[in-house]
């Protein structure tokens, strides 16, 4: 299989900082999503800019803290989080035009979203009491969904959710797909799966197809790889015994979560059996029927693009 569709993380050793896992606009191909993962060694810190991007940090692992400016200096403390099943997720969001540092109190793993951005909102940390808490479809389709930057969050383009699989499950299912701008049933976006298991010896199976056939491929994927979504449909199982995580960066001209299923299989999101019992994998800071408002939610303006 191509290394177009999906790439493989390389090993950074323990105890070491180092990039095990970038992708570029260039290198997809793409016009808004890039993509990496950093491995910060306890004591160590990255520095980097924004530049024109809007740029979210997912806490996979650790703590650290991060420091921005301007909009006045700010010094806010990730984590801790064990793993990406040892509770929910911590994040920064930073708007273009920003300096940034990270300095890992422990051991660190971040995730770097980013996406070019016409307009600048308020930088804003997202705690886990910020994100969403869904559990959706039904039976051996169950997943239990984790937003991070939903379509509500003050953002200019980009799109981030963690999703968690029982070992066994169906996921991104019926097939969807969101290459066309057809408002308001489609928005065109492109779409990065960053997989995390439970068992570093998991595997699962990505369809990638394409509703007049000329594409159709299952790829493996394995602990650290990252499937590129270009086209089509695209579902995943994991494998019986083998807990699953993947975290979706979305991004496209439109700020929209707009997608059409495959007709074959729609009518199964309108009748499913009740949900997985296995489902929360990872347990919501807060009880689930009472939620409560993000801190995002206050009104943010956005400012021009420096």
């Amino acid at each position: 299989m191509s290394d177009s569709e999906r790439l493989r993380s390389r090993r950074v050793p323990e105890g070491r900082s180092g990039v095990p896992l970038t992708l570029t606009r260039r290198r997809a191909g793409w016009t808004f999503v890039q993509f990496g993962i950093r491995q910060i060694a306890a004591g160590d810190d990255w520095a980097d800019r924004s530049g024109r991007d809007e740029v979210c940090l997912v806490l996979l692992a650790g703590a650290c803290r991060v420091r921005w400016t301007p909009g006045g200096t700010r010094d806010e403390r990730l984590g801790p989080r064990a793993d990406v099943f040892g509770g929910y997720p911590h994040a920064v969001y930073l708007p273009p035009g920003t300096r940034f540092s990270v300095e890992a109190d422990e051991p660190t793993q971040l995730a770097d979203c980013r996406a070019p951005a016409d307009r600048a909102f308020p930088p804003r940390v997202v705690r886990p009491e910020d994100c969403g808490y869904e559990i959706r479809g039904g039976g051996n389709a169950s997943r239990h969904i984790v937003d991070i930057l939903p379509v509500a969050f003050p953002a200019a383009r980009l799109l981030v959710c963690e999703v968690y699989t029982p070992g066994g499950n169906w996921s991104s299912y019926p097939p969807h797909k969101h290459d066309e701008d057809n408002p308001p049933l489609e928005a065109a976006l492109e779409e990065t799966y960053y997989y995390r298991f439970r068992n570093k010896d998991a595997f699962g199976l990505q369809r990638l197809y394409t509703a007049d056939g000329r594409t159709d491929r299952v790829l493996t994927v394995a602990d650290g790889d990252l499937v590129l979504i270009r086209r089509g449909y695209h579902p995943f199982v994991t494998a019986f015994g083998y807990d699953a995580y993947y975290l979706n960066v979305l991004a496209g001209a439109r700020r929209s979560m707009a997608t059409t299923d495959d007709p074959r299989y729609a009518a199964f999101r309108r009748a499913w059996p009740a949900p997985d019992s296995r489902l929360p994998l990872v347990t919501p800071p807060y009880a689930p029927s009472s939620a409560p408002q993000p801190s995002w939610m206050a009104e943010a303006t956005p400012r021009l693009t420096p």
